[in-house]
């Protein structure tokens, strides 16, 4: 049972990498020297070469980082790399709970040293030349330490825990840390923006003016009371722009990136807006929130079914069966559910981003929502043509030609 365990394995992550590899050839068949009649109108000559020639560096670098991860996690598999971490973790000390935060931590440090080459280059070269990065060395670094810090923190923290209620539960310990972590995925979606966010980033209210007057007005006429509205200093890192929705009840709040306030006029940047409140109005952030705590509920009955299996743990080369080693085998037995599940959810947040889109054009201006997509597209030289295959597997928002083509049916 074991070998076989260590067959699928293997074989699951073989046909992940080929498919995806797949996909990002399929992407590559949409290139196009000249201008396309599709996106005339939204791109010129210039800009789509750019376009075009930042597409082409982005899918040489990530077949580059993908194949170097793909070996990387084969050698793991086949020279039993994870057992020999075991053996470190287990010769620091015979707790479990330390054990398996000792093996986590080994694994995503040495994971994350490993890549940081790839993390300089793209930042400090791709999105350089190309005109996005505005982050400084110190930034860069005093990011990784606090990314560092904060899944040491939080990661372990949390980690620790449900490895003691596996401890003190085992039949039933899904149950409880199903309870601990929808508890703390709702906290984080309350309070994510007050407590994380002001660690890598400045957020200030909106100062008065023009456009939040302009925005006030809008979310009267919708119907939506909204007091908090804060800048965030994106510039910092990029000058690529955004804006999002964040928090629930009391404490929910819109997010817009300095860039984005540069870049648009006030009808767009309300209209962007109004795109955002309509996923609010929509109820798309609580049945997000629902969904995604039922798939984790799902995903730990699966894991309380196999983890004390010591097939599991056999199949990566460890005798007796552990909590940690036999997450690390489920986490790729459970992929194939899990891209099923990933489906779905890309589906439907497509429709949703529809929906908000059609509550913007209701209530706002459907051609203000589409001037902005437009901007904003060119400004980050998206991928206007991307193939559909590659769109539905991966994509959570649906193309800006799709999008386009839904808002000049509302108007």
């Amino acid at each position: 049972m074991e070998q076989i365990l260590f067959y699928l394995i293997i074989g699951l992550l073989l046909v992940d990498f080929i498919f995806e590899r797949f996909l990002d050839y399929l992407n590559t068949t949409r290139w196009s020297e000249t201008l396309p009649d599709e996106v005339k109108g939204i791109y010129d000559e210039e800009k789509y070469r750019k376009q075009q020639a930042y597409e082409k560096t982005n899918h040489r670098f990530s077949m580059l980082t993908g194949s170097f991860s793909f070996v990387l996690i084969m050698l793991m598999f086949l020279f039993y790399g994870f057992a020999w971490v075991d053996q470190m973790a287990h010769g620091i000390s015979g707790n479990p709970i330390v054990v398996a935060l000792v093996f986590f931590g080994i694994l995503m440090l040495a994971s994350d040293l490993l890549n940081t080459p790839f993390s300089i280059y793209d930042v400090f070269s791709i999105e350089e030349r190309f005109g996005f990065n505005k982050m400084t060395p110190k930034t860069f670094v005093l990011d990784k330490l606090k990314g560092w810090l904060l899944g040491a923190l939080i990661g372990g923290g949390i980690l620790a825990l449900v490895v003691f209620i596996y401890l003190r539960t085992t039949d039933l310990f899904w149950v409880y840390v199903w309870l601990v972590i929808s508890g703390f995925s709702i906290f984080m979606a309350m309070f994510y923006s007050n407590l994380i966010v002001p660690l890598f980033n400045k957020q200030t209210p909106l100062e008065e003016g023009d456009l939040k007057q302009a925005i006030n007005n809008f979310a009267e006429k919708a119907g939506f009371k909204l007091d908090n509205i804060f800048v965030i200093d994106g510039s910092k890192r990029s000058t690529k722009a955004n804006a999002y929705f964040t928090g629930l009840g009391t404490k929910k709040r819109i997010v817009l990136y300095d860039t984005l306030i540069a870049d648009l006029e006030t009808d767009e940047l309300v209209a962007v807006l109004a795109h955002e409140i309509g996923h609010y109005k929509k109820k798309h952030i609580v049945s997000s929130l629902l969904l995604g705590i039922l798939q984790t509920g799902l995903m730990l009955y699966v894991f309380s079914l196999l983890v004390g299996s010591p097939a599991l743990s056999g199949a990566l080369g460890v005798a007796a069966p552990s909590f940690h080693i036999g997450l690390v085998a489920f986490g790729v037995l459970y992929s194939p559910l899990s891209a099923i599940i990933g489906l779905g959810m890309n589906i439907l947040s497509r429709k949703n981003e529809y929906q908000a889109d059609a509550f913007a054009a209701e209530y706002f201006n459907a051609e203000s929502l589409a001037s902005a997509l437009k901007k904003l597209s060119v400004k980050n030289l998206s991928n206007l043509l991307p193939h559909p295959a590659y769109v539905f597997f991966h994509y959570s928002h649906p193309t800006l030609l799709q999008r386009l083509a839904a808002l000049n049916r509302k108007k």
